[in-house]
């Protein structure tokens, strides 16, 4: 038989790596240009990218076989009239005509006969068409059209036990970080006991001129404090996900909570030479709030600020009317977030670049943290019925454009009884 003389692009889906291997073999020396997939979902992407001449399709493949895989080919305009032939090792029953009724060519049976299937192959490239008769055709779509509803019953079915199963585990999840932060909470308690005695002596010790004492003091409560913010973050983020953060609303007045974290934020602004600007918030109208939560999303989104913007770099935190509401505003000098990471930076564990660059320092600049600080402040936002959203034109560090961070809070927000206290 001769050559192939034109190279003809050949896709074969299989999931047999055998069977694979025996027809690109055969089939490339006789000058065909053979690509394989492995499934369905990689043959259908596979076809749209090689626009293959010729289709050999397995019938048994996972998750779609090869009937399903015929039919979403045949509805791509591109591969109406390609060539599709069932290659398939069940050649019982009525196999042949479902295969044909879903919109195959042909149908070969496996294993193939060496010697003749590159003339078969031809014979289909030259628009060999295998049918059915009318009825033959009318009953097998009937029945093939069957099978796809009782197969789409039964992903639907497995789907919703999977996300049942994983809403369980989301749950379970929730618990455990909850009671692991409890339970970290309990020798927290006595290492802080311990470190107030310590650093009562450290006092005495500074007038008997032993710094050291005072040192080693001062750095056991800031590490103390730190590992305290960090299980407080890991409640916060659990009870969010698991909806059962609870508010006590009274009224709130804006400028008292900006005032206390800017007090708590001055040693690291000192540090780092930043200006922090804090607008006239006096006219702002009281609103109805959880005054600590609210205070620790603020804070998260004062601290991210501060965090991504260089030294000597300036934060404004400005405050304004809206119908029915207020809205505090968070401006940086800093690197900025890409327009495409915008909605992300919200999510639960987002963090922007690599974790490489990980400093335990939260007032570095570009410093550390669990990448849960943002995700807490939309939780605690939107638990008041509230909105947050950033503005910025990009990221870059050489010439950092700046970021702005708006809250928006209704004034009586309507809550559900989950967020009730």
């Amino acid at each position: 038989m001769a050559i192939v003389e034109k190279k003809e692009t050949i896709l074969y889906i299989e999931d047999n790596l055998a069977n694979q291997k025996l027809v690109q073999r055969v089939l490339e020396r006789q000058g065909y240009d053979v690509h394989i997939a492995n499934d369905g979902l990689e043959g259908i992407a596979l076809a749209r990218k090689t626009n293959p001449h010729l289709i050999l399709m397995d019938i048994n493949l996972p998750n779609m076989d090869g009937k399903e895989i015929t039919t979403r080919l045949r509805s791509l305009p591109h591969f109406a009239k390609t060539p599709i032939v069932a290659l398939t090792a069940n050649s019982s029953g009525n196999s042949r005509a479902q295969a044909l009724a879903a919109g195959c060519n042909g149908f070969l049976t496996k294993p193939i006969d060496v010697g003749a299937f590159p003339e078969q192959v031809q014979s289909f490239l030259r628009g060999q068409v295998d049918r059915l008769s009318d009825e033959e055709q009318n009953t097998q779509l009937k029945l093939y059209t069957q099978q796809l509803v009782e197969r789409l019953e039964g992903k639907v079915r497995e789907m919703q036990e999977a996300n049942e199963r994983l809403r369980e585990l989301d749950r379970m999840k929730s618990d455990f970080i909850i009671l692991v932060s409890h339970e970290l909470r309990t020798p927290l308690t006595l290492i802080n006991g311990y470190s107030f005695l310590l650093k009562d002596r450290a006092k005495q010790a500074e007038a008997e001129a032993d710094s050291q004492l005072a040192y080693i003091a001062n750095g056991l409560t800031k590490g103390i404090d730190r590992l305290g913010q960090v299980i407080n973050e890991i409640i916060s983020v659990s009870r969010i996900a698991a909806g059962t953060l609870d508010l006590a609303l009274g009224p709130v007045r804006l400028a008292d909570i900006v005032k206390g974290i800017v007090a708590d934020q001055q040693e690291t602004i000192q540090s780092r030479g930043m200006t922090v600007l804090v607008e006239d918030f006096s006219r702002l109208p009281l609103i109805q709030a959880d005054g600590t939560q609210l205070k620790s999303a603020i804070e998260n989104v004062v601290v991210n600020a501060i965090k991504y913007t260089p030294d000597n770099g300036r934060v404004t935190i400005s405050g304004r009317t809206a119908p029915d509401a207020v809205v505090l505003t968070v401006a940086d000098t800093g690197i900025g977030v890409p327009i495409e990471e915008q909605r992300r930076i919200f999510e639960h564990f987002h963090i922007l670049g690599s974790i490489q660059n990980h400093s335990t320092s939260k007032s570095n600049f570009k410093g550390g943290g669990l990448g849960v600080g943002l995700a807490i402040a939309r939780g605690i936002v939107e638990a008041h019925q509230g909105r947050i959203w950033v503005e910025s034109e990009r990221r870059d560090i050489d010439n950092p454009p700046g970021s702005t961070f708006h809250i928006l809070l209704p004034l009586q927000p309507v809550l559900s009884t989950a967020n009730r206290s």
